[in-house]
């Protein structure tokens, strides 16, 4: 949702009216809170380990064309953007059917299920990452993945955190469940840690943790993120679509690419900023925290550098570009 409701913001400030089709999980809370209207539809994934979970969620999908059909009328929908997910394929396969342009967006280092099954009838497709084979500039194009505005008071974000001015800062997250092995890790990594750390655990692993000292701010979870972010100096991730806000903030990271990712494709984002030099990759399976502890002193060693690397790998136009591209596919309908 988080990059959906960047192109939306960017849509709107070119005077677009923008409204949500979703189903009922973390959209239902964070559209409204954006701002957003929100028309939902009864769909789930699609399961890859039980085929009568993956049937059910088959005729869940043809259900919700007619759902999507319709909201798509009553809405008078000039474009459709898709966001990836499996909400994404009902309502774009009915925009296409009722002669609305379509706009994909990718966010990971591969073309998710339905994206591959949408992109043939897409009028364009915008990719996080460039990727083998679909380099048609007619058809595919490079924008990065859409973040957040930047949080720019860094004295401010501080201030916020009780970190001092001169003080180095290491920032720990796993996202809004967080990351088990990093969480557990990470307090045995910096309990003697001569820097001050920010600790967001997610709200899975919060209760269970005690931080293990007065140098270490442990948080279930911050918002907006961004405060954190901006504070910091080094950032120990995971390798989701994170990476592109590590970028936006120049923060090089120790990152740990979550194994079961689908495709593999933490790995690969992971490797996209080790290979730039902004990253080093730790497996999950390696992880100890003398092990954290080491791959992190070890960036802070080559902070500066690796910091500008970062920051050269940022995308802060990816979801104007995107919105450029809603809206041109929808004035020449």
């Amino acid at each position: 949702m988080v990059p959906a409701i960047a192109v939306a913001d960017a849509l709107r400030a070119e005077g677009a009216q923008v409204t949500f089709v979703g189903g009922e999980r973390a959209e239902a809370e964070l559209v409204p809170k954006a701002g957003y209207e929100l028309d939902t539809i009864n769909v789930e994934g699609i399961s890859r380990k039980n085929p009568l979970k993956a049937a059910r969620a088959v005729g869940k999908a043809v259900g919700a064309l007619g759902a999507a059909r319709k909201i798509l009328k009553a809405r008078q929908a000039d474009a459709v953007l898709g966001g990836g997910g499996y909400v994404a394929g009902p309502v774009g396969l009915a925009a296409t059917r009722a002669k609305i342009p379509l706009v994909l967006t990718e966010a990971d280092s591969h073309l998710g299920l339905t994206n591959r099954l949408l992109a043939k009838r897409a009028d364009k497709v915008c990719l996080a990452f460039p990727l083998e084979g679909h380099d048609d500039p007619a058809r595919f194009h490079v924008t990065g993945r859409p973040v957040p505005e930047a949080y720019t008071d860094r004295a401010q974000a501080r201030a916020e955190l009780g970190i001092g001015p001169d003080e180095t800062a290491v920032l720990i997250f796993g996202g809004s469940l967080g990351a088990r092995s990093i969480n557990h890790a990470a307090i045995e990594a910096f309990k003697d840690a001569p820097y001050r750390v920010i600790h967001v655990a997610g709200t899975r692993d919060y209760p269970n943790l005690t931080a293990p000292g007065d140098h270490y701010v442990l948080l279930d979870y911050l918002t907006p993120f961004g405060i954190a972010l901006a504070a910091a100096d080094v950032a120990v991730a995971r390798s989701g679509g994170s990476v592109f806000e590590l970028a936006q903030y120049g923060l090089p990271a120790v990152l740990i690419p979550y194994p079961h990712a689908t495709g593999d494709h933490q790995t690969t984002n992971a490797r996209w900023m080790a290979d730039a030099g902004a990253a080093r990759v730790l497996p999950d399976a390696e992880v100890t925290g003398a092990r954290m502890r080491e791959e992190t002193d070890a960036v802070l060693a080559a902070r500066d550098e690796m910091a500008a690397a970062s920051l050269g790998l940022a995308k802060p136009d990816a979801a104007r570009e995107i919105a450029r591209e809603v809206l041109r596919v929808a004035r020449a309908r």
